[in-house]
Order: structure tokens, then sequence, then C-alpha cells
């Protein structure tokens, strides 16, 4: 839990409509301070980018005419987007499992995409089959671990290592695999900035969310030196849901037009940008576009 700046005053309201704080975890920013029906304001209200991002994704998906698994892909990551935004909004324990327990099963899902690299798209192949048993074999063990054993260190260290691994894979992919000598060079070029800028985006968030914790008595006199709505910008969790949320974006684009290149051909995928994000499109699409214009 994060040591709030006991020593400081807050309009705090006394009737909390969710009653009581039950999660296992609290934040820096102080709680109930404008609204009765919102537990912490700038952490809750900063997860509509992840849903904003999700959203877009699964446009992508549909306008493109992606396989089902990249469109479930998309879902979670909206899941997250919006357990979080409940967690924040209530404090409640249950809500808390809404926002951890999905990305855990979000992350290692793209793990197994990653590791899936045969042809074909569905479960008919038994490394395929073997994979996504495994992912949901391990999903349900981490479930009942982590109801026995409620320490949130724990689940943030099983979400890093499979984020680790999701690193890895994908480099390894790059550089050393088999595949690594048939990937067209610009194709490997455009994957490596999306998977590295959009990891070094998230280790940012990371980094700044570790700073709220540590530095929270002096940035909450901050905050009051400030006041609102300017000292929304020092809320450091509120930053790691956004710059996590955009790592997120990067990475799973890059998840997809690496995937979809392996099992298809990267020929018929292109990155092109729309509103300033990397996008996933068919090449015939993005070139019909290109003539338009």
């Amino acid at each position: 839990m994060s040591p709030h700046a006991a020593n400081f005053t807050y309009q705090v309201l006394d009737t909390a409509f969710w009653g009581p704080v039950t999660a296992t975890l609290d934040w820096c920013e102080a709680n109930y301070q404008f609204s009765r029906y919102i537990a912490e304001t700038a952490n809750t209200f900063s997860n509509v980018i992840t849903l904003a991002y999700a959203f877009y994704g699964i446009y992508l998906v549909q306008s493109a005419r992606l396989p089902p698994r990249y469109l479930i892909g998309w879902t979670g990551f909206a899941l997250v987007g919006l357990g979080s935004f409940i967690f924040h909004a209530t404090l409640l324990y249950e809500a808390q499992l809404a926002d951890e327990l999905p990305m855990v099963y979000v992350a290692s899902y793209c793990c197994a995409v990653l590791f899936d690299s045969k042809p074909g798209y569905d479960l008919s192949n038994p490394r395929t089959s073997g994979l996504f048993a495994f992912m949901i074999a391990f999903n349900a063990l981490f479930t009942w671990a982590y109801a026995v054993y409620r320490n949130p260190v724990f689940h943030q260290v099983v979400f890093a290592t499979i984020m680790l691994t999701n690193v890895f894979r994908t480099t390894y992919i790059l550089k050393n695999s088999p595949y690594a000598q048939v990937i067209p060079a610009h194709d490997k070029q455009v994957i490596t900035h999306l998977f590295s800028t959009g990891a070094a985006t998230f280790i940012l968030g990371f980094l700044i969310w570790n700073l709220d914790n540590i530095f929270c008595f002096n940035l909450t006199s901050w905050k009051h030196e400030f006041g609102w709505p300017g000292a929304f910008l020092l809320e450091g969790h509120s930053w790691w849901h956004i710059l996590t949320a955009t790592g997120t974006y990067l990475m799973l684009v890059g998840n997809t037009y690496l995937t979809l290149g392996l099992k298809d051909n990267f020929s018929k995928y292109k990155i092109t940008s729309h509103y300033g994000l990397p996008a996933l499109e068919r090449a015939d699409a993005a070139a019909a576009k290109a003539k338009v214009q």
C-alpha cells in the first residue's frame, strides 16, 4: 500500500458510496476527494486512454479482416482497461482482481501467440493446441495461487516475467531463429521499432509508478501547492496507465504484424499511420487508399 501523506488535510467526502477500501493496494492519489462515487479520480479516468487504444485496435482487426485470435487479444486489452477503471473507482478487492487477473491472462495469451509460429490459425496443429492448453492451465494455476497468496508483489513478478518472455521471444524470432533469415529487412526494422518503442514506454511508466510510491509525501505537498486540476498531472499512477497503454498498443501492433507475417506472408500486410499512430492494414487496402490520396 502506498504511504499517503497523513499530515495533509483533504476535503474527502464522508460517505463513500462503495464502502471501505478492501483492496490490498492503494495509491498516492487521495481517496474520494471529489466524488463519493469515484475513489481515485485521475487513476480512474486515465484508463479511458487504455480503452481508446483497445477499441481502435479492435477496429483495425475488423477492418483488415484478421483471424479471430487477434480480436481476442485486443478485446482482452479492453477488459484490462475496464477492470482498472472499476478498481480505481471503487478500491474493492473484487474490482482489484478484475484489473490484475486480465493483465496476466492477456500477457500470457500474447506470449502463446508469439510462440505459435507454425502455419494455420486453428487448433489442429499439435504445437498450437499444446501451447494454448498450457496457457489455460497456467492461468488457472495462477488464479488459484493468487487467491490463496494475496500478495500484489506476486502478481507483479508473474506479470513482469511474462512480459519479459514476450520481449525475449520477439528478439529471438527477429535475430536468432530460422525465421530471421526470411523476414524482409524492412519489416524486421518496423517490428523492432514497434517493440523497442513500446517496451521503452512501458518501462518509463513502471519507473514513474515507483517514483509515485516512493515520493508520495513530497508529491502530495506539491499537489496542494499547485491546486487542482493542475495537480492531476502529478498523479504518477495515472501516467503509468497512459504510458503502459501506449506501450501495450505498440507491442500488440508489432505482435500482430510479426505473427501474421510468419503464418501468412509479410507482403500481404502493411504498417501505416493513422492519427499519428501505427496501424496495420492489408497491403491491397493500403495501396488503394494511397491511390485515392
